[in-house]
């Protein structure tokens, strides 16, 4: 049988939006250790920025956040409302805006868009924004301070996010795409047999505040309703740093196969969440690739193959 997945990803695209969490470094690394025809769908209910979806570039995906921010941005681009023309003439205007007038224009932006939110305003806030942090209040107000660089907008650096636009405009293209916002029971009660689920859940002890808050219980539901899909699927989630381990992992995914890739997050609120971190991804056991090559059981020892069982590690 000819497999969609794994492949390498030569050259990651990397979206126009960010966010933590992002998984840029990542996206090489997930497509080579999961295995799938793709005669199915791509199913995403936590997008986020989209870097995996928009690297692995299925024919057929669902996708959705709970963030109706970034499912409606990338609609309008999606629908031709929100093109690489457009985005440049508005960061343009708005960035020389923002030289001139600083800090106060960055806060008369994010009031305009928590009373009346568009998809250009949220691109300008997310890119001139504290560390391209996503994060909302409980009221759901876009709450992130000024990043205190006047001079973001460059000419240079407004072609970078142009461009990105473009490239995803052209990926998008043609595509059997669904964007919808929605809480991520919804989205995977829709799960098939032929589909493949990407799971990249808000991390259990890291971030809690990106759209909606995020608990232990909602982790826990997480990993019960996905080990009853009727389909392959892959969960991103942190498994140690120096200081600690996540043992979430250890108790709720057990019996799966555990593929680790050493990463640093440059994105984030604070020092403490930028910092090098042990990355694992969690793969239904017939939808995990044959690759070896980055298999380890978390704590250093390579393995041919690492398995959680009952919260005991083992070949």
């Amino acid at each position: 049988m000819k497999y969609f997945l794994p492949r390498r990803v030569e050259k990651v695209q990397v979206p126009p939006i960010k966010c933590q969490g992002i998984k840029t470094k990542l996206v090489d690394f997930i497509s080579q250790n999961i295995k799938w025809d793709g005669s199915g769908r791509w199913i995403e209910p936590f997008l986020g920025s989209g870097v995996v979806l928009f690297n692995i570039n299925p024919e057929r995906a669902l996708v959705s956040d709970t963030n109706i921010h970034i499912i409606n941005f990338y609609k309008d681009i999606q629908e031709g409302r929100i093109t690489a023309q457009l985005v440049r003439q508005f960061l343009e205007e708005h960035g020389e805006i923002l030289r001139r007038r600083g800090q106060e224009y960055y806060y008369e932006v994010r009031d305009r868009f928590n009373k009346s939110p568009n998809s250009l305003d949220f691109l300008f806030l997310n890119r001139s924004c504290f560390n391209g942090v996503i994060r909302f209040n409980r009221y759901g107000k876009y709450n992130v301070p000024f990043g205190h660089k006047p001079e973001r907008f460059s000419r240079a650096y407004i072609t970078k996010i142009v461009n990105q636009v473009d490239a995803i405009s052209k990926i998008m293209l043609d595509k059997d795409w669904v964007f919808i916002a929605c809480d991520w029971r919804e989205t995977l009660s829709m799960a098939q047999k032929n589909d493949f689920v990407y799971l990249d859940p808000p991390y259990v002890g890291r971030h809690t505040d990106y759209f909606n808050q995020w608990t232990d219980e909602d982790a826990v539901e997480l990993a019960n309703v996905t080990k009853g899909l009727p389909c392959g699927f892959a969960l991103s989630m942190w498994l140690e740093n120096k200081y600690r381990r996540n043992e979430h992992i250890d108790s709720h995914w057990s019996g799966l196969v555990v593929r680790t890739q050493s990463h640093f997050y440059h994105v984030g609120s604070s020092e403490s969440l930028r910092n090098s971190m042990e990355e694992a991804l969690v793969i239904k056991p017939t939808h995990a690739s044959e690759n070896t090559n980055q298999v380890s059981d978390g704590f250093g020892k390579t393995l041919q193959m690492s398995l959680f069982e009952d919260g005991v590690i083992g070949k």
